[in-house]
């Protein structure tokens, strides 16, 4: 299929999954770049369309991908048809159209998790980082819940680099995820400067749920409530904090270590 008009109904639909409303909608979302392109279809997700620009053809990095695809609406656009579907002024050479995907909350209860809570992490690039950490160190899941910048947020998508598609992520009600976790002999771990514990000296082993807050406030009064354990990153240099994506990395490469190499 070839478009290269931007008053298409079809470059339209796909242009209005630049706002959340619409997204939520139709229940579809727009990943940009060949990578973010290539783990979508590596990791079998629902790609209903790929669109890619006609002046540069499309990528021989997804021909072997999609040879295996029937599904997938394959289009070519011109240059400005790809501009007003992913609101960039350097649009990238191709762009896709994924299905949200849905997680069952009882894969947050496995034995021994590591789960990172997110609790009102309003900036794109700081989710994004966290969900990147959470995938390279083998972490469960990620959830997500009131208050949080959109999983689905254009900007959110290209800060995962593609690990959005590695591990699950679920938006819910942190409410009752953590007080289901609790129940089930999960420890919810937290920061504070006022804590007795370090990064370091607590012991990461065992079911546990790392949650961390909005960047300007931290964890909500509720979850806060929740809280089992709190630890405190040392600073032995000037600097009075490091922003919640290299907290939350700090903290998770910790327990890494220790459930991987040793306590």
């Amino acid at each position: 299929m070839t478009i290269t008009s931007v008053q298409n109904d079809k470059v339209k639909a796909m242009a209005a999954l630049l706002d959340k409303k619409h997204r939520d909608r139709s229940g579809q979302f727009i990943i940009e770049g060949i990578h973010l392109v290539q783990e979508a279809l590596l990791a079998k997700a629902e790609v209903a369309a790929i669109v890619y620009d006609m002046e540069r053809g499309l990528p021989k990095e997804l021909a072997p991908l999609l040879e295996s695809i029937d599904s997938c609406d394959l289009i070519e656009a011109t240059s400005a048809v790809m501009a007003k579907c992913t609101g960039t002024e350097s649009p990238p050479p191709v762009f896709g159209v994924v299905r949200k995907f849905s997680l069952d909350a009882q894969q947050l209860y496995k034995e021994s998790s590591l789960v990172v809570v997110l609790d009102g992490v309003r900036d794109p690039g700081n989710m994004g980082t966290i969900i990147r950490s959470a995938d390279a160190v083998g972490a469960d899941a990620v959830v997500l819940g009131k208050g949080c910048v959109d999983l689905y947020n254009p900007k959110t998508v290209r800060s995962t680099m593609g690990s959005l598609f590695h591990l699950p992520i679920l938006e819910g009600d942190l409410a009752e995820l953590l007080s289901e976790a609790k129940s089930r002999g999960i420890r919810l771990v937290g920061t504070s400067l006022a804590a007795t514990d370090t990064c370091y000296s607590f012991d990461w082993r065992g079911p546990t749920w790392l949650l961390l807050g909005s960047e300007g406030d931290g964890l909500s009064a509720s979850s806060l409530a929740q809280v089992d354990h709190n630890v405190i990153i040392p600073m032995h240099g000037k600097s009075e904090s490091l922003n919640v994506a290299m907290a939350g990395t700090v903290l998770l490469y910790e327990a890494l270590r220790q459930r991987q190499y040793g306590g």
